[in-house]
């Protein structure tokens, strides 16, 4: 401050204006947030009253699992010494469709760590297997979406909590758009990216043998294994067609030699009708605040925020990694070694820099020796 607007002030006194001045840009404090936000969650309810009833319909029944990645940082943390173990067998073991193969991997897992065996079933297999799991978990084994939003929301965090709800309602609001008119603008019969998933199981169907059993149950020869399926109870063996409600590649090879349609054996949630039909709703925009019409007792209730304890320094931004998270070491821009950045960098750097035979300044222009003929020749003007 008193270099670049010549006044000369206190470290306490800055801190205050600029935190004063973050007041002013945030429209108000976190207490009057959190007086707002009564209101402002009853006028959300209000003009989107679709939302009660889908958080009753749907959350009671949710299933909770575990993410696998989270898990195998668990792992790599009480198992440091067999970290390449783990990364080996884990996920093909979480991953798999069939209980066969499930118990097969799993046993090789164990045998490769010791103590993680244990370690899993106290965890419950339910809560990170495919195969295990009470529900379809189809493709959903991490936390990626929610890692992904705490990255759009990484500024917006700092914000007042009213603040910051609008911005999640205005993103969904956006993105709803985008996906509907996404799923508009789809010719096919499924999305596009079941659409390519198809098209990989037929192209292995191909190579696959079918012996016909009767007319709806088929032996599937896919290299030295054998799969049953059954197109009565649309079912096949390796389960993949039973959890991901999408034909597996035997399936499909069962369809190539039977009158049978893929497309009639997929999902209807896979479709693009119920593509467009899932981003049919509208988030709707909610008014200026002068605006609202609240209920006597929503607007009588005061909300405080939160009572803890404001520590001394710099607010933490990043948020705290989970254990056994591995994070990208930095690089210096300045010697272009990791482990540190150019503020703290104390490593000597060449003026110049040196070729394979060690000599300097072998980037600078290099005099052409002079032919004797030319030491005496007159320079052309």
């Amino acid at each position: 401050m008193k270099r670049k607007f010549g006044v000369d002030i206190s470290y306490s006194v800055a801190w205050r204006g600029r935190e004063c001045a973050y007041d002013n840009l945030r429209l108000g404090t976190p207490e009057q947030s959190y007086k707002l936000l009564p209101g402002y969650l009853h006028m959300l309810m209000d003009t989107n009253p679709g939302i009660n009833n889908a958080v009753q319909e749907v959350f009671p029944q949710a299933f909770h699992g575990i993410c696998m990645y989270h898990l195998l940082n668990n792992l790599k943390t009480k198992f440091r010494n067999k970290t390449k173990e783990l990364e080996q067998h884990y996920i093909r073991t979480a991953k798999t469709y069939n209980l066969q193969d499930f118990h097969v991997l799993f046993y090789t897992l164990s045998s490769a760590v010791p103590g993680v065996k244990e370690y899993l079933e106290a965890v419950g297999l339910h809560r990170w297997t495919r195969s295990h799991a009470p529900s379809r978990r189809y493709n959903i084994m991490t936390t990626n979406i929610s890692e992904s939003l705490n990255a759009v929301l990484v500024k917006v965090r700092e914000l007042p909590i009213t603040t910051l709800v609008n911005e999640i309602r205005l993103l969904c609001q956006k993105w709803f758009h985008e996906r509907r008119t996404k799923a508009a603008g789809c010719t096919t019969m499924m999305s596009k990216d079941v659409e390519m998933k198809l098209e990989g199981r037929k192209d292995r169907a191909q190579a696959m043998g079918v012996i016909c059993a009767d007319q709806y149950t088929f032996d599937v020869v896919d290299g030295d294994r054998n799969y049953c399926v059954d197109m009565a109870l649309w079912t096949c063996t390796c389960r993949k067609f039973q959890l991901d409600q999408l034909p597996c590649d035997h399936v499909l090879a069962v369809v190539r030699k039977t009158p049978y349609e893929a497309y009639d054996l997929c999902s209807l949630y896979y479709t693009r009708e119920f593509w467009h039909e899932t981003y049919r709703g509208v988030i709707n925009p909610i008014p200026h605040i002068s605006s609202w019409t609240t209920p006597q007792q929503i607007s009588e209730f005061e909300l405080q925020p939160p009572d803890v304890r404001t520590v001394a320094g710099r607010r933490r931004k990043r948020r705290l990694p989970s254990m056994g998270e591995e994070l990208p070491t930095p690089k210096c821009s300045r010697c272009k070694e990791r482990g540190h950045n150019r503020a703290t960098c104390q490593n000597p750097i060449a003026l110049h820099p040196t070729d394979e035979a060690g000599c300097s300044g072998s980037n600078l222009p290099t005099h052409q020796p002079i032919h004797p003929s030319d030491q005496h020749s007159t320079p052309q003007l």
